[in-house]
């Protein structure tokens, strides 16, 4: 094992990696306090090496690490990507790519929706890890030796797993099926945190173009802050008063002191004026630029069908062995319901032939239901 705490050390093993067809990588950071994840450590193995990067020793430069991750020659594992590949973007405009998720694979081949890493090592390999360090404060100096030994285990474990599914995804002709969601893991507009995009994570619900419009100005206005002083975004502003303000629309300091979702006072503070200035923009707007709003409630008819597609669902992932969400989310089944044309991956490709085509018949009454010997089963009709 080791430890690298300069740029030197950091060029070699990622030369000496760079010869090898596949690393395993992981990422230990902070982002309680930030808006932009912190890097605290590094573990990358190749087949025959493992070690530990301190990303926050004195002057050292993670370019021969960013460089590896963009080496097209090497295939990068991790285990549930997204959040490493998002630091990998922030700090070098990059992202890893060839590259390999073990929890999709892991989904892919029916271990789970969501499988967790310590889960799938045990599943596979039969080892118990040690996680008394996942919670610790990898920002603080020294570095324990069980951080360390924590770390290291990470990625060497993760070598056995990738292994494993990799020759289990051969056997069952199932790689290709994992393209989509590499190809979504790869995107750079997976991770461009765009403020004019902002108000697509809220859940938030509006039913008016005026709404939609200072809702949008108003969650951009927070993104803004939010990267500009690199605080969470619940710092600057909270979801539940971002749907106040969009709903209430106040355009004074008085109105906006009415909000009781806003802290006292907040609207005499230069962000309660940065508000009203982003309900003005919003009120501005001309409704024409704005996305459609979506007023169509669903029917009693139209809930009956997602359901029972719930329940196809269901059955083909546990008959075929894959977990539901990898096959179709419930915004696919939803719009599945309403339309036999839907844009959704659940009508496209293998997803298409192992459960669209089916879901398309049952709807269409072509297919249905039964239970038999205690099993849900489907049933042809002419």
């Amino acid at each position: 094992m080791e430890l690298i705490t300069t740029t030197e050390e950091l060029a070699a093993t990622c030369a000496r990696m760079a010869r090898h067809p596949f690393v395993t990588v992981d990422t230990e950071f902070l982002r309680e306090t930030t808006y932009y994840p912190l890097l605290c450590v590094a573990q990358i193995a190749s087949p025959d090496e493992a070690h530990v990067i301190d990303a926050l020793a004195p002057g050292i430069d993670l370019k021969p690490f960013f460089d590896l991750m963009a080496n097209e020659r090497v295939l990068k594992v991790f285990h549930a990507a997204r959040q490493d590949i998002e630091i990998c973007w922030h700090r070098a405009q990059i992202i890893p790519h060839p590259l390999f998720d073990t929890q999709v694979a892991a989904m892919v081949l029916g271990h789970g929706d969501s499988i967790s890493y310590d889960q799938l090592v045990q599943r596979i390999t039969g080892d118990l890890l040690d996680k008394s360090n996942r919670f610790t404060d990898w920002s603080r100096r020294p570095l324990s030796t069980a951080q360390v030994t924590y770390a290291i285990s990470d990625v060497t474990h993760l070598r056995d797993v990738y292994t494993a599914l990799v020759a289990d995804l051969g056997r069952r002709g199932r790689a290709h099926w994992m393209e989509d969601e590499m190809e979504v893991l790869t995107s750079p507009d997976t991770y461009r945190a765009e403020p004019e995009l902002a108000w697509m994570r809220l859940k938030t619900r509006v039913r008016k173009a005026k709404e939609l419009a200072v809702l949008i100005e108003v969650a951009a206005w927070r993104e803004r802050e939010a990267q500009t002083r690199d605080v969470p975004r619940s710092r600057v502003l909270k979801d539940d008063a971002i749907g106040d303000i969009a709903i209430q629309t106040p355009t004074t300091p008085a109105q906006l002191a009415s909000l009781r979702s806003l802290p006292k006072g907040f609207e005499r503070s230069k962000w309660g004026e940065g508000i009203l200035e982003a309900v003005q923009r919003g009120l501005a707007r001309d409704p024409k630029t704005l996305p459609r709003l979506d007023r169509q409630k669903p029917t009693m008819n139209g809930a009956a069908t997602v359901e029972l597609l719930k329940v196809l669902l269901r059955m083909t992932a546990e008959r075929h062995g894959v977990a539901a969400k990898v096959i179709a989310t419930v915004d696919d089944l939803d719009r599945i319901a309403g339309d036999d044309h839907a844009d959704v991956p659940a009508l496209k490709g293998w997803r298409r032939e192992l459960f669209g085509e089916s879901a398309l018949a049952l709807k269409g009454g072509r297919l249905s239901l039964a239970i038999e010997r205690n099993r849900v089963v489907t049933m042809e009709r002419s």
